[in-house]
């Protein structure tokens, strides 16, 4: 099995409490993750909490259930992807830096399939990347829009 690496960042003019907060609602991951509704199970925040993201285009789509397997706030989330079709690990790595918080999004996935789900991925990893930035830059916009109030 073959582990494909994405790696996005963005820099928030926020501090970085407020990135994180931003970052670790899962539920708000709706309003900026593009495609993508997030419901999140009964429990506590941190490592075991569960939560399934939908990602849909109309009626097609796919679920994403997830686990939380390491919680360091205000630094680092990692969550464990645990569907048949998205698999591995992703990271929500929250940064301080000049001016506010670099917010770095990791996916570390094990595609379904052998080879042929690594080319899968491999030809769709451009719109993979695209639809990252695109959420990171929402992210980014929402987050210095709620604290410039």
């Amino acid at each position: 099995m073959v582990t494909v690496r994405i790696v996005e960042r963005v820099a928030v003019a926020a501090p970085p409490e407020a990135v994180w907060a931003a970052v670790v609602d899962w539920e708000g991951q709706a309003r900026w993750i593009l495609l993508t509704g997030v419901t999140v199970e009964p429990g506590e925040r941190g490592v075991g909490q569960r939560f399934t993201a939908r990602t849909s285009l109309g009626p097609i789509g796919f679920e994403d259930p997830m686990e939380v397997i390491r919680w360091d706030p205000p630094h680092r989330a990692d969550v464990a992807h645990q569907g048949t079709l998205v698999r591995g690990t992703g990271s929500f790595v929250v940064t301080p830096a000049p001016g506010g918080a670099w917010f770095t999004w990791v996916e570390d996935l094990d595609p379904p399939g052998g080879r042929l789900g690594t080319l899968g991925l491999r030809a769709i990893e451009p719109v993979v990347r695209a639809g990252l930035r695109a959420s990171l830059r929402r992210i980014a916009r929402g987050i210095e829009a709620e604290t410039r109030r």
